[in-house]
């Protein structure tokens, strides 16, 4: 099976195939890239259109068709440039996943506008952070990103702001129906690829999230690396058992349940992104719940259930899931967190019809890094699979040499996917990125296959249910805490998000601060999953090295569950 991988693998990629493979210079570097890509998502809307009547968004009784849809996007995206918005202007889209988001996203990417894709749970502290340091000319919200705006809207008197689904219209206000019924079209453009397609935010390494810059490039990219690993895995799989590769046009419409945030490239870059270019349904929940997800399965003939982990597992061990349809089902897997190996084969075993599938990847890498499924992902349930082929990659050790096969290191990356870098951030741009090499932070191996195992995190953080959650942002937050004289934040084990976020305090003499009074100022200045689940108020000084920097391994072993607040 993984010869005959190698074997389509070169197939696929020569030189006049459908994935060719070419090199071109992006900012002083040459990078891996497809030579038949797209040159924008523009160009990837446009083409949707060709799916007419098709439906295109779900959202319980709503309903779009891909000719709908374009309809509204045309409309939105002729009043923005109404109000003199051009390529390179920004628009920020706080909200949950309405359908509202999709439509806003596409009226602004197809015309050159850059979307800043604002992290839902946001506090209004931290919501002016991201409003601030992108600095929007538009900001389209629904209720509750609404109502934490007003908090802070004396400081953005310049901000346009457009009320999605709003219960009352205050003055000032937009109503998201005046730009769906504006009269006007698509402002014919061109978009180079190496234009920011989107901001998303990362949880900061040193106490701010930082605005990743997304690229046209580097989302088409993702685009074609998901359906080159379709295309790859399931031909080498028809070749190992001597069986003609399925017809691509015979296989049923992609009908994609979105459950995790559209501002996190999971459910944009690789589920909605992938579905738009290939006429499929995108069906969205107010809110991730296992059993509405069984019924939306069996009503809308769901095909790929994409989320982090635990949610495939709550959907499969739900005691009525027996009750319901999920025939349908292609692929259940997803991505955000590493899929563990047990939940790997209980997928294959509990859903007849489905494959379980996985892909590792960054926001600053658009998506993707590796994926993997169905056979190859059943016979090496701890890989998150091979690099695809628009990637060079490398082991690095601890003294920045590159390591020989099988050995641990820092797993660098390089290629069209990569980001341009973090909005106003060069300082951190230069630490993550070396001559085109993205760092990840994540340490790992490569097997003789080339599959890439993923076995620590080089980087201080905690990863909660597929959200990156940096220590060192926690621990800004408890510092500024009155009272507080040390802090150390620290990932605690948790069956069913993998992690969650565990802060150990030592108090100044005589200080008033409770765990109660430290989770409600958290809740003032960050956003709820990042507020620490577990809190150890100590008596003595946290151990440290001779540096004086904390020792968390150490400190994690001594710390125990049941003495924690």
């Amino acid at each position: 099976m993984y010869q005959e991988l190698k074997e389509v693998w070169r197939e696929l990629t020569a030189p006049g195939a459908q994935f060719e493979v070419t090199e071109v210079p992006v900012r002083g570097t040459m990078i891996k890239a497809y030579k038949q890509a797209p040159p924008s998502l523009r160009e990837v809307w446009l083409a949707s259109a060709a799916h007419g009547d098709k439906d295109y968004l779900v959202y319980g009784d709503e309903r779009w068709t891909y000719t709908r849809a374009h309809e509204e996007v045309d409309h939105i995206a002729g009043w923005l440039a109404a109000q003199g918005l051009a390529q390179g202007d920004r628009v920020a889209i706080a909200m949950r996943n309405y359908p509202e988001w999709l439509l806003t996203y596409w009226a602004c990417v197809a015309q050159g506008i850059t979307v800043v894709g604002m992290n839902a749970w946001w506090v209004p502290d931290e919501m002016s952070y991201g409003l601030e340091d992108s600095a929007p000319k538009v900001l389209v919200c629904d209720q509750e990103r609404f109502d934490r705006f007003t908090e802070i809207s004396n400081g953005f008197p310049d901000i346009t702001v457009v009320g999605v689904r709003l219960k009352a219209w205050p003055e000032g206000v937009v109503p998201f129906d005046t730009l769906r019924q504006f009269d006007a079209k698509m402002p014919e453009v061109t978009i180079d690829g190496d234009e920011d397609a989107c901001i998303f935010y990362t949880s900061g390494t040193t106490g701010r999230p930082k605005g990743a810059q997304l690229t046209h490039r580097g989302c088409v990219t993702n685009i074609m690396n998901l359906a080159f690993w379709a295309t790859a895995s399931g031909g080498a799989m028809a070749k190992s058992m001597g069986t003609p590769p399925a017809d691509p046009a015979s296989a049923p419409a992609l009908s994609g349940l979105v459950t995790t945030p559209l501002f996190h490239v999971t459910a944009n870059n690789c589920l909605a992104h992938s579905a738009t270019l290939s006429g499929g349904k995108l069906v969205l929940m107010y809110r991730w719940d296992p059993l509405e997800a069984l019924k939306m399965i069996e009503r809308e003939k769901i095909t790929n259930l994409t989320g982090v982990p635990v949610m495939s597992r709550e959907l499969i061990s739900h005691p009525d899931f027996d009750k319901y349809d999920t025939s349908s089902l292609l692929s259940v897997g997803g991505g955000g967190a590493q899929l563990q190996p047990d939940l790997v084969g209980k997928i294959d075993q509990t859903v007849k019809t489905a494959r379980p599938g996985t892909g590792y990847g960054m926001t600053e890498t658009c998506g993707i890094i590796t994926s993997i499924g169905a056979d190859f992902f059943v016979d090496k349930p701890e890989s998150c699979g091979p690099a695809m082929p628009t990637f060079d990659v490398k082991i690095v050790g601890s003294d920045g040499t590159e390591m020989p096969l099988g050995q641990v290191g820092e797993l660098w990356v390089k290629g069209a996917p990569v980001i341009k870098g973090y909005l106003n951030r060069p300082d951190a741009t230069a630490e993550s990125i070396t001559d085109g090499w993205l760092h990840t932070g994540d340490v790992a191996r490569l097997d003789e296959d080339g599959f890439i195992y993923i076995v620590d995190r080089v980087k201080d953080m905690v990863l909660r249910g597929g959200e990156n959650i940096y220590c060192a942002e926690v621990e800004t937050v408890l510092f500024n805490i009155e009272g507080v004289a040390e802090c150390s934040v620290v990932g605690v084990p948790d069956d069913r998000l993998g992690e969650e976020v565990g802060a150990a305090i030592v108090l100044k003499p005589g200080a008033d601060v409770t765990a109660a009074s430290i989770r409600e100022y958290c809740g003032v200045h960050m956003a709820r999953h990042k507020i620490p689940r577990y809190l150890w108020l100590l008596d003595k000084p946290l151990p440290r090295n001779a540096n004086g920097k904390f020792l968390k391994r150490e400190l994690r072993e001594a710390l125990k569950i049941d003495d924690a607040a």
